[in-house]
């Protein structure tokens, strides 16, 4: 059974290590406002776009108080990979066993060229201060991403 979160709940809360290995958890942006956005693979066209669409504008997010956080199933060795190769700004989680992704009911069915199989439902959570969602956008435009969120 799906998990649907809808504005105005209590973000779940999840711990999951980074790239650097390193725990985080959603304690850790308690008072500060969180996009937290989930996404299919490193290294894709779209999944690229949108990490780089969030680095170009990240100093706008961080002076309107937002953190941002993404979360894939791919390794945390990967995502430094990712990291360094688009000089991103943020931290990726390493949600192997998508537990972070089933929480926020984003690990589900999909569909590649009549093959059915799971994985990450390209969406993103934004969660502010108090702990609670306050916008959900499961429609990502990976191009202009940051005009969805700001």
């Amino acid at each position: 059974m799906t998990i649907k979160l809808n504005i105005g709940d209590k973000a779940p809360n999840f711990s999951c290590k980074n790239e650097k290995g390193e725990l985080v958890s959603l304690k850790d942006f308690k008072g500060k406002n969180l996009v937290l956005y989930f996404y299919p693979k490193d290294d894709t066209p779209g999944c690229t776009a949108e990490a780089c669409d969030l680095r170009d504008n990240y100093q706008s997010f961080l002076s309107k108080g937002f953190e941002i956080l993404g979360v894939s199933p791919d390794s945390e060795k990967k995502h430094q990979k990712f990291i360094d190769k688009h000089e991103l700004p943020f931290s990726l989680l390493a949600d192997e066993d998508h537990a972070v992704a089933e929480a926020y009911g984003v690990w589900g069915e999909k569909s590649m060229y009549g093959k059915k199989y799971m994985g990450i439902l390209r969406t993103t959570f934004v969660i502010d201060a108090k702990g609670k969602l306050s916008n959900i956008i499961e429609k990502v435009d990976t191009k202009a991403h940051s005009k969805q969120l700001i």
